[in-house]
């Protein structure tokens, strides 16, 4: 397909129209709790899967409500007389949002999902028609140049951001504008760029539609559009991170080789972040035969920063080619068609020696040190979402570690983390456990095993005795030489603050 399927966009100079079609959104409770209440908890999640039969059926009477969600949701024309008392028609038939449809009715020229920001916030996602549900399984177009809407990744992303306020913000591949919308809250300045001059309309309507300020728009790939003194404080990025043999869809493929998208813009950042400034990326990475994955993603990693990456999904090649066939709807073309495409991404594989691709998080904090930290873990199981405020806390945490070697750690006072508990571990029956694990039910909801000094030394850490004075005490309790005790517990110590199970009183 071609960006000559793509609808004519409303026009962007119109803050006038783009107001009274805000207003008269809010006025009709076209928002995502009145999505919620409309439709039923069945039906609005089933949009999220790119089902509209659900919100179809639960549109069919005349309420300015269901004719808004026809509208600009499931991309149904509704006659011009009954929507004329919901919406300034020919204000919006004017500047490009609406469009005759026969004789008597309007259609959208585009998608508009309503969105609830963290502080309440009653936002408008303007997206491709077809593109505003699902995500990257959406139910359209899936032309060249096609601007998705919001999607799990963009929501991931969204809810990682560490959230402070800040100078100057940078949303590199701004898709939607999800991100610089989000960025608009807390950033003084946000500067979105896109390789895509679609996108960048679809963005300053996004942006202006929900009422927010505008963004300085700039077309151009990741940090080409970006001068050589520009530094920011906040760097967000849902890159076209697919590892594709080819670009041929601009909102996924970025037309490197491999993923050597994701591991340029990750080298680049570094000089683009200020000092304490943060970066958060969604990336693929390759799993290469005979090199750890850990060991590829390390060398991505700027000096001068400090990084934590989170692989959260594996997949094979297989399984890595079929999602994205069926991503482009490629799987309902000619079967030969479908078959050269596969071998085409196959072949792609086998020549870098991949075996699998990994999905994740990148997040980097602009240090200085000269001796910066890089954690790399696989975590694939539950977290709770938003995660920015776990994210800088880890950071921190970073901070406090490398300050303190073990000699002050054990003059250091500490706190169990809230909603910790304990669980014990053993064969029915048994006097004693086998062993014993403390569990967040937070953030990351992280596990981690403990010997039974370590639960009885986080048990009573509130903060009034120092961690030495509690391992002496631990010591005559349990009939051990408190020096030896204080020799082998500073790395469990350690490993409990850095976990997030401990924190600095």
């Amino acid at each position: 397909m071609s960006n000559a399927s793509l609808s004519p966009l409303p026009s962007a100079d119109r803050p006038d129209v783009t107001a009274r079609l805000r207003d008269a959104l809010l006025g009709a409770s076209f928002t995502a709790d009145g999505l919620l209440e409309l439709l039923g908890a069945p039906a609005y999640a089933a949009l999220s899967r790119s089902e509209t039969v659900p919100a179809l059926r639960a549109t069919r009477g005349d309420t300015p409500l269901e004719l808004l969600v026809r509208l600009f949701l499931l991309q149904q024309p509704v006659l011009h007389a009954r929507v004329s008392g919901v919406l300034p028609v020919d204000a919006c038939l004017e500047s490009g949002w609406l469009v005759r449809a026969g004789d008597d009715e309007v259609a959208a020229t585009v998608d508009v999902r309503p969105y609830g920001g963290p502080g309440g916030e009653d936002w408008f996602i303007v997206s491709d028609l077809g593109c505003a549900v699902g995500g990257a399984g959406g139910i359209g177009n899936r032309a060249e140049g096609v601007v998705l809407g919001v999607g799990g990744a963009s929501m991931t992303l969204a809810g990682l951001t560490v959230r402070t306020p800040v100078s100057a913000a940078l949303d590199l591949g701004t898709g939607s504008g999800i991100q610089a919308l989000h960025a608009a809250r807390h950033a003084t300045r946000v500067t979105a760029t896109d390789l895509n001059p679609r996108a960048l309309h679809i963005t300053a309507l996004t942006l202006a539609l929900s009422g927010a300020p505008a963004a300085d728009l700039r077309e151009g790939s990741l940090y080409a559009p970006i001068e050589d003194d520009e530094t920011y404080d906040l760097i967000v990025s849902n890159p076209p991170f697919v590892i594709s043999p080819g670009a041929r869809l601009t909102y996924r493929d970025g037309g490197m080789g491999g993923d050597d998208l994701c591991r340029s813009l990750v080298q680049q950042t570094g000089e683009r972040l200020n000092e304490g400034g943060f970066a958060h990326f969604l990336a693929n990475w390759q799993h290469v035969e005979g090199e750890d994955w850990t060991d590829r993603l390390r060398s991505w990693v700027p000096r001068g920063c400090d990084a934590w990456i989170v692989q959260r999904e594996v997949q094979d090649v297989t399984q890595y080619a079929e999602l994205w066939l069926r991503d482009a709807g490629d799987h309902r073309a000619d079967a030969a068609e479908y078959q050269a495409r596969y071998d085409a991404w196959l072949d792609e594989f086998e020549t870098r020696k991949v075996k699998a691709v990994g999905f994740g998080w990148i997040t980097l904090r602009r240090t200085g040190t000269a001796e910066p930290s890089i954690t790399t873990e696989e975590w694939p199981h539950p977290i709770e979402q938003p995660l920015g405020e776990t994210v800088r806390a880890h950071f921190d945490r970073v901070d406090y570690l490398r300050a303190h070697d073990d000699a002050a750690l054990l003059e250091a006072h500490f706190t169990l983390a809230g909603e910790v508990v304990q669980e014990q571990v053993g064969l029915p029956g048994a006097e004693d456990p086998e062993h014993v694990v403390l569990r967040q039910n937070r953030g990351m909801r992280r596990a981690t095993r403990v010997d039974t000094v370590g639960a009885g030394f986080a048990g009573v850490c509130d903060g009034t005795m120092s961690a030495g004075r509690i391992l002496d005490a631990i010591a005559q309790l349990v009939g051990e030489d408190p020096v030896a005790l204080r020799d082998r517990t500073p790395a469990q110590i350690r490993l409990l603050v850095e976990q997030g199970f401990l924190e600095p009183a």
